[in-house]
């Protein structure tokens, strides 16, 4: 299980490992997202320096401000001490690294605002 933290506008932060395809691994700390539905959306220039290899060029998806193309990726993330081999959605105006919902098929979030509490795992 790993903890998180709250950021200063409520944004649920977790600290995870992206890894390059050369082993190294570079800890980050990414925004789980509930409302985008995949594994991690990053930056095409981060996915790229990381040397992810592109499976799906200009994959169109929903998004907050209306239909976007997103490059598709894969990478492998550490989290919570398991190393996952997942598909990224990259973009070039993503600023934040986003966890999607996916995980909570294999992880379980707990969320207590006043408590300030937050663990995925």
């Amino acid at each position: 299980m790993i903890s998180g933290e709250f950021n200063s506008k409520g944004e649920l932060i977790f600290e995870i490992d992206l890894i390059a395809v050369d082993g190294d691994s570079i800890p980050i700390q990414a925004i789980l997202d509930t409302g985008f539905t995949g594994w991690l959306a990053i930056n095409n220039q981060d996915a790229e320096s990381l040397g992810w290899q592109i499976k799906t060029e200009q994959k169109d998806m929903q998004t907050a401000w209306g239909e976007a193309q997103f490059n598709l990726y894969e990478g492998t993330v550490l989290l919570d001490g398991e190393e996952f081999t997942i598909e990224a959605l990259g973009g070039d105006e993503l600023e934040d690294i986003l966890l999607g919902v996916y995980w909570l098929q294999l992880k379980r979030l707990v969320v207590d605002f006043p408590e300030r509490l937050l663990t995925l795992g």
